[in-house]
């Protein structure tokens, strides 16, 4: 095989890839969704809350990191989730400009009663997969991630 249809070669693979990958997250995407929404939140609200429940109390800027949402995203999800109670923010002593952000106990309690189910439900959607092919799957996807190089 020369060059040019190495390329050629190397080029439809990618291609491919790309699609494949694109359709798995989709649907992978939209079978979690259904799962999050049968426990009466959405999608954001319930990163916030699983990122409170397995960390702790979080400022809201490592939230925002964390959740990859923008500043006025992140207010009104915390906004929502303080008006259901789950949620509580407490100011800095230290520094007036950061408040933190912790479960309640009733936040605590949703946690505990919807989170073994919800992991259950990830396991059930990945089941196509063996143990060692997901160990394999998580080091390819990692690999294509930190080997992207933006070209501006």
């Amino acid at each position: 095989m020369n060059f040019i249809e190495n390329e050629k070669y190397v080029s439809e693979y990618s291609l491919k890839l790309f699609v494949v990958l694109s359709k798995a997250y989709a649907s992978v995407s939209e079978a979690v969704l259904k799962d999050i929404r049968r426990y009466g939140l959405n999608p954001t609200e319930f990163a916030v809350l699983e990122l409170l429940y397995h960390k702790g109390i979080q400022p809201i800027q490592k939230i925002r990191e964390k959740v990859l949402l923008k500043s006025n995203s992140i207010t009104y999800t915390i906004d929502k989730l303080e008006e259901k109670k789950y949620i509580e923010r407490k100011g800095c002593s230290k520094d007036r400009r950061v408040t933190y952000v912790s479960l309640t106990e009733l936040g605590k309690g949703k946690m505990q009663s919807i989170f073994p189910s919800h992991e259950e439900a990830i396991k059930e959607i990945l089941k196509a997969l063996s143990e060692d092919e997901k160990k394999e799957a998580i080091l390819l996807l990692k690999k294509i991630g930190l080997g992207i190089s933006f070209h501006t």
